[in-house]
């Protein structure tokens, strides 16, 4: 199994299925002790707004809003450089541990030895 998982979630309320995948998918990584980098790009960067992730509902899901503090509690959330420009969006934007970083850093983290990439 790798130790690491890397996982890029491209959909926000325009896919919200798509989207509880990623966010439950790395929580349960972060609760089963696996290193997570979650990156959030596309429609998924408001999420890194605060607030923004409350108004996301899903029936028969585990709420975006606890899932993301135990990301932000276990793991790593990252916002990508380019998403959060075209949004406007800059480090006082967003939710205290979200970083922005872009491309170099996610192909680093995602080509790291015993890691295990995953986009949805």
């Amino acid at each position: 199994m790798a130790k690491k998982l890397v996982i890029k979630v491209t959909a926000g309320a325009d896919a919200p299925e798509r989207c509880s995948q990623a966010f439950t998918v790395a929580a349960v990584a972060v609760a089963s002790g696996v290193d997570v980098s979650l990156w959030l790009t596309g429609e998924s960067a408001w999420f890194a707004v605060p607030g923004r992730v409350a108004e996301f509902e899903l029936p028969h899901a585990a709420p975006l809003p606890d899932l993301l503090d135990s990301l932000l509690a276990g793991g790593r959330v990252t916002l990508c450089t380019q998403c959060a420009a075209r949004r406007d969006l800059t480090e006082k934007d967003v939710i205290e541990g979200v970083r922005i970083a872009g491309a170099q850093v996610f192909v680093q983290e995602a080509l790291a030895d015993d890691t295990q990439a995953l986009v949805y």
